[in-house]
């Protein structure tokens, strides 16, 4: 059974397996392929933009089926479900053969359930549509995450940031088409956005196509090899535990923003549901701006300092936001996003590097956890709702960042400057 290892943050060699070979090595040499890090984060934030939709209509299919707040909560439960369980399956399959055309493939799953969606009108049927979403979710988060690696040239964290931008940008756009379009238009104008699904479609197969000769050119390279600084197999196991939780934390508080912020906001301040939407943009537009930014710092200073930052810094906001006027919980939600959003990137190429000869299967687990986590809290969250009130899950919620005192167990990963 081959060891988990770690590899330096300093050398900033380690391969990438594809196909049980190492890529990484040779991409590192020839640096950053931006047009291919541009075309996946484009991706994403096509790919993240449908999504967001679900989340956005929440409010019209409250109203048009008379659903409580546990029926929207098993919504994103059916969606997060779908993607959190089949994403570690799509890695480790792909960790023994790079599938390149699946993302373009997975997409029309996406492209189909956008579609079921518009014309939904039972709530069995809302459901399945959310399922099929989350099955193009499945599909491309560990592949696009493993191109994304491939496509760095060595600046592992700046490229998981860009691709994680994309995907954030995508997530917060959502709330402002859904007011434009989806609210004045109704549920069936949900179907324009299946040609969102078939441009990403296209720009996927491109991807793909430039993927195809880097896996031929994988199986060529040297095999991996074990690095001198790699630590027990039990440390590896704490560290990855711990991660798990952080990672956990983190999408806790963030899926209780998502998806019941709008709610929030219509009953604690009585706007309207447009306005609610435009301030959960802010709100998600700060943590797209976070998640970019938390990458290249961790190439800087270190992946452990970033995660320490950006998830227990962010506790004094989350504290003080239940109590916060209008004005001053839109300036609290920025920080918020600003600072709880930089953790992801980081935690997730902390893990990679940690077992770095299971990339895609690792990607599939953590992206996995993050989308089931937001998925299961939402339904939770929405059942404490409906016996109390949404201000108390916020209450309630505001200590989850508190969690990130367990960074203390990470493991210290040698590092240089950049």
């Amino acid at each position: 059974m081959n060891k988990p290892v770690v590899v330096s943050e300093k050398t900033q060699t380690e391969p990438v397996i594809v196909d049980g070979a190492s890529p990484a090595l040779t991409a590192s040499a020839a640096g950053p392929a931006y047009t291919v890090l541009a075309g996946i984060s484009f991706s994403h934030f096509l790919n993240d933009t449908m999504q967001s939709l679900i989340a956005s209509v929440y409010p019209i299919l409250k109203d048009s089926y008379a659903l409580d707040f546990a029926q929207i909560g098993m919504i994103t439960l059916a969606f997060q479900f779908t993607a959190s369980l089949l994403q570690p399956l799509v890695g480790h399959f792909t960790d023994k053969k790079a599938q390149p055309f699946s993302l373009s493939i997975g997409m029309s799953s996406t492209f189909f359930g956008l579609l079921l969606l518009s014309v939904a009108h039972q709530y069995v049927v809302i459901l399945a549509a959310a399922a099929l979403i989350g099955l193009g979710s499945a599909v491309f988060h560990p592949e696009s995450a493993r191109i994304a690696r491939l496509a760095s040239g060595g600046r592992y964290g700046f490229a998981q940031s860009v691709f994680q931008l994309g995907g954030s940008f995508g997530t917060s756009m959502g709330p402002v088409l859904a007011a434009l379009i989806v609210v004045p238009f109704g549920q069936p104008s949900i179907a324009w956005f299946s040609s969102i699904a078939f441009l990403a479609i296209v720009v996927l197969w491109k991807i793909g196509q430039w993927y195809q000769p880097q896996i031929i050119k994988a199986r060529k390279t040297a095999a991996f090899a074990s690095h001198p600084d790699t630590p027990s197999q039990r440390r590896v196991l704490i560290a990855l535990a711990v991660l798990v939780v952080l990672l956990i934390s983190k999408q806790l508080y963030v899926s209780s923003l998502s998806s019941y912020y709008i709610f929030y906001l219509m009953e604690r301040f009585g706007v309207s549901t447009q306005a609610a939407q435009l301030y959960l943009f802010i709100f998600l537009a700060a943590n797209a701006v976070g998640a970019f930014f938390g990458g290249p710092l961790g190439d800087r200073f270190g992946r452990k300092i970033v995660i320490w930052f950006s998830i227990v810094g962010a506790l004094p906001f989350t504290l003080a936001l239940p109590y916060a006027g209008l004005a001053g919980s839109a300036v609290l939600t920025v920080f918020i996003g600003l600072i709880i959003s930089s953790t992801t990137s980081s935690i997730i190429v902390f893990a990679q590097e940690l077992v770095p000869h299971r990339f895609g299967m690792i990607s599939g687990v953590f992206f996995g956890v993050a989308f089931g986590i937001g998925g299961l809290g939402a339904a939770l969250l929405g059942r404490l709702a409906d016996h109390t009130s949404i201000a108390f899950v916020y209450q309630v919620c505001a200590f989850l960042p508190a969690i990130g005192l367990l960074a203390v167990f990470l493991p210290k990963m040698q590092q240089g400057p950049r």
